[in-house]
């Protein structure tokens, strides 16, 4: 068994961990779901070829079989970094492996940081002793942990402080971050997680800073409509993404992954998720991200509720 590290002093919230401290309202949450809801629910299962998890605030998945991978989302300020221990108890408990998210920012009300400040506080190392603290909390955990720092940087949407960076800057903040975890959680693997648009090769830390490559892969039935004149599937939305990270030559995941239209169109998206392996050999995982957006979409399609038990509308609605 691995030694628990003395936790640093550092204040953390995170979404799933916080469902986790509230382990007893999470599991009455999954239970009204399991119990009441399967009959208009449609649940992607795992295949030989491709495995399933989630992100799962909600619960929903608590106590389901065929989920391997728990994804967890927490800024690198403002944590609590004992959630990450009840986390890790839950996932080993379920025979699940972590995945986390950690994003260069915090939840704190009053902090507020430029793209170049965030790049000239990581170059000078001010915030090694917030990497150090988390990765130090994961490489003590008993279950498999993988750590996905900053993704989505190719994205020109506005959404992140590091997105859009210079690609050189952008590599240079990564390696950083991944040499600094790496002192603290020397068995940890790295997912290198790009949106999927054009550029992202730019991006490429080297094989040596990423064990896998994660994809964020969204399906919205209307904007599918209005964008493309018809539903595309997921194969269809995967392609283009998949196509370029496929010759980094590493595993890939969907480590974002979320449908929301019709019965029709979310039926054939949860088919589709586990069991498109011959046509991406390099795919191994689908993450689902169980939870409302939080970022609106553009052009006024606003934010898509992808939870699994709201991702079903009416038709014509």
């Amino acid at each position: 068994m691995k030694q628990r590290a003395n936790l640093p002093k550092i204040s953390i919230r995170t979404g799933i961990l916080a469902t986790v401290v509230g382990a007893a309202s999470m599991v009455a949450v999954a239970q009204v779901a399991n119990g009441n809801t399967d009959a208009g629910v449609v649940v992607p299962q795992p295949s030989a070829d491709i495995a399933f998890g989630a992100y799962d605030p909600p619960g929903f998945f608590t106590d389901r079989s065929g989920v391997s991978v728990e994804h967890l989302f927490l800024p690198w300020e403002d944590v609590e970094l004992e959630s990450l221990l009840l986390a890790d108890q839950y996932a080993k408990e379920r025979g699940r492996s972590v995945l986390l998210t950690i994003e260069p920012w915090t939840w704190g009300e009053n902090w507020d940081v430029s793209p170049a400040e965030l790049r000239a506080g990581i170059a000078a190392g001010d915030y090694d002793p917030n990497i150090a603290a988390i990765c130090t909390v994961a490489g003590a955990m008993e279950s498999q942990v993988m750590i996905r720092w900053a993704q989505e940087m190719e994205s020109t949407s506005g959404r992140f402080t590091w997105s859009g960076w210079e690609p050189q800057a952008y590599i240079d903040a990564y390696r950083h971050v991944v040499d600094v975890c790496r002192q603290s959680a020397p068995d940890a693997r790295f997912m290198w997680s790009p949106k999927g648009e054009e550029g992202l090769q730019a991006y490429y830390p080297g094989d040596d800073y990423a064990d896998v490559v994660g994809l964020s892969i969204f399906g919205l039935q209307q904007w599918d409509k209005d964008k493309f004149g018809g539903d595309r599937s997921f194969s269809e939305t995967l392609r283009p993404a998949y196509d370029r990270v496929v010759g980094f030559g590493k595993p890939v995941y969907v480590a974002e992954l979320g449908y929301v239209g019709d019965r029709g169109y979310v039926t054939d998206w949860a088919g589709d998720v586990t069991s498109v392996g011959e046509e991406f050999p390099e795919l191994t995982t689908v993450i689902y991200f169980n939870d409302k957006e939080v970022w609106p979409w553009p052009d006024g399609y606003g934010l898509p509720d992808w939870r699994i038990t709201e991702q079903i509308l009416p038709a014509n609605s």
